[in-house]
């Protein structure tokens, strides 16, 4: 369950670097730092943050960190792909070797430990 949590934290954190990038687009854009639908969603992401900060903690009490914490650099994943999805980011070859290489470093350090 510990590590059910930690994805749900992964993705929370993830989420929100979308919602930042989002809100950086809005206020490049308009020009100017208060534009309040770019100020909405940066609202929306530090709160996302701060929520998804509060449940790291929480399973960090449950958990040892580092049993948990490799799932962090599936950050390092999900980010990508959702600005792929999202924002019509693209990423090539080298990256996705780059995610091969992260999930297979996350199944190593976890060495049956999951």
């Amino acid at each position: 369950m510990d590590i059910f949590w930690s994805i749900l934290c992964v993705c929370g954190i993830a989420i929100g670097q979308i919602l930042f990038k989002i809100s950086a687009s809005g206020l490049k854009k308009a020009g100017t730092m208060f534009d309040v639908p770019s100020l909405a969603v940066l609202t929306a992401a530090l709160a996302l943050y701060g929520i998804t900060t509060i449940g790291w903690v929480w399973v960090l009490q449950r958990a040892e960190l580092g049993r948990v914490y490799p799932f962090m650099a599936l950050a390092f994943v999900i980010v990508p792909v959702l600005s792929h999805f999202f924002l019509h980011e693209s990423f090539n070859r080298q990256y996705m070797l780059g995610v091969g290489l992260i999930i297979a470093g996350i199944v190593v350090s976890l060495g049956g430990k999951a």
